[in-house]
């Protein structure tokens, strides 16, 4: 099908790609994985397919089999880069693609995730975003040391329901905090007048004064208002909880449907939550995740690799729905996302040096024959999204 606002397309990164096993494979470069130049081929190839943004991984614990502990395997990619920093280096070696790193906010203070995505979208010229991340992970408490976890308990746990409640209703407040920093300078608040030796005008500089359950942060930020005055926030979310979040605090939320029943049920649900929050202002962009294994033009199929990797050691498990086969094959589950109601998707690659290259030169050529890519002129990230350019900030005077 053809829709008249094609979908936003992007690319979730991470490591050597989502597989467990998937540094094993030839073209992979495991010891290229903790180097600038890895992660500038690999934004550069994303940048390259027209895509409008890429995602990085990232986490306050080692990668782990396990939902909310650690584990003892040596047969996976185990370690990090920090997301923010990776997106940073990144940012002038391309011109046109977003970065969406990922930012663990739960043991974070707002007032440093403000001026690091500030700062982001400074060095990138308005193409920075975040996705905010909540942890519930005893490892990540432990690490961090700021606050108590319930310990080894059942999901069900009281106790744990009311943690992971906490972290979400704080996750909240992270987001409203770095909002209002990010407003806390007017966009002409910098003269630099040498000659009236004026670099600032005091005046369009405010304190936010935010008082809440869990922060107190006069301000103002010491970063000057972003290019874009407000970047892009995201979440990832996979039920009522976290819906509440994206819908009281981010631009975009990217979930996870199974199938076309549960896409469709998905956006039900993501709309109910924005009408629990009384959400203001434009919906949510919804996007869907999709773990892509893409056949090899000549070669072995997606779903040859799939059982391939699965063989060597772990067989993957994804709360995303996986999808193995033709650039084709892919396509028509995104043409089926975008009829449910979808802004866009972002695909997961299986292994990072095999399926972005493919969908680079295989299926971005087939979307775009179907009129499911867009041309993008924009040059902030809020401008390829669709989201409304140039807010003024909420401590401007208005203009009478």
């Amino acid at each position: 099908m053809t829709t008249s606002r094609p979908p936003h397309i992007g690319v979730a990164l991470e490591g050597a790609g989502w597989h467990p096993a998937a540094w094993r494979e030839p073209s992979s470069r495991p010891a290229d994985l903790f180097t600038a130049a890895y992660w500038i081929d690999l934004v550069r190839t994303a940048e390259r397919a027209g895509l409008d943004y890429v995602s990085i991984e990232d986490s306050l614990a080692l990668q782990s089999e396990r939902f909310l502990t650690g584990d003892e395997r040596t047969d996976e990619v185990r370690g990090r880069l920090d997301a923010v920093l990776i997106a940073s280096r990144v940012a002038p070696a391309v011109s046109r693609i977003g970065l969406l790193p990922v930012v663990t906010v739960t043991h974070t203070e707002p007032f440093h995730v403000s001026k690091a995505i500030a700062t982001l979208d400074y060095v990138s010229e308005g193409r920075a975003g975040v996705q905010v991340k909540v942890s519930v992970r005893a490892d990540e408490a432990a690490h961090v040391g700021r606050r108590p976890h319930p310990g080894d308990v059942a999901l069900d746990d009281p106790a744990f329901r009311a943690f992971v409640d906490e972290a979400f209703d704080e996750a909240a407040d992270v987001v409203e905090v770095v909002r209002r920093l990010w407003d806390s300078w007017e966009d002409d608040a910098e003269i630099r007048d040498a000659a009236t030796d004026r670099f600032l005008d005091a005046d369009k500089v405010h304190r936010i004064d935010f008082e809440g359950r869990f922060f107190s942060v006069r301000g103002p930020s010491i970063t000057p208002r972003p290019p874009q005055g407000q970047p892009v926030v995201a979440a990832l979310a996979h039920a009522e909880g976290p819906y509440r979040l994206a819908a009281r605090s981010a631009d975009v939320v990217f979930v996870t449907p199974a199938d076309a029943a549960h896409s469709r049920s998905i956006v039900d649900a993501v709309r109910d939550a924005e009408r629990a929050v009384e959400r203001q202002g434009e919906p949510l962009l919804i996007v869907a995740d999709l773990l892509v294994f893409l056949d090899e033009p000549g070669g072995e199929s997606g779903a040859d690799r799939l059982a391939r990797l699965d063989a060597l050691g772990r067989p993957l498990v994804s709360d995303a729905r996986i999808v193995a086969g033709s650039a084709s094959t892919v396509a028509d589950v995104i043409d089926d996302l975008v009829a449910a109601g979808y802004a866009g998707v972002r695909l997961r690659p299986g292994v990072a040096t095999d399926d972005l290259p493919r969908i680079a030169d295989d299926l971005v050529p087939e979307l775009r024959h179907r009129g499911l890519v867009q041309s993008a002129p924009h040059t902030t990230l809020r401008g390829r999204l669709g989201l409304p350019e140039g807010l003024p900030s909420r401590y401007a005077t208005p203009v009478a």
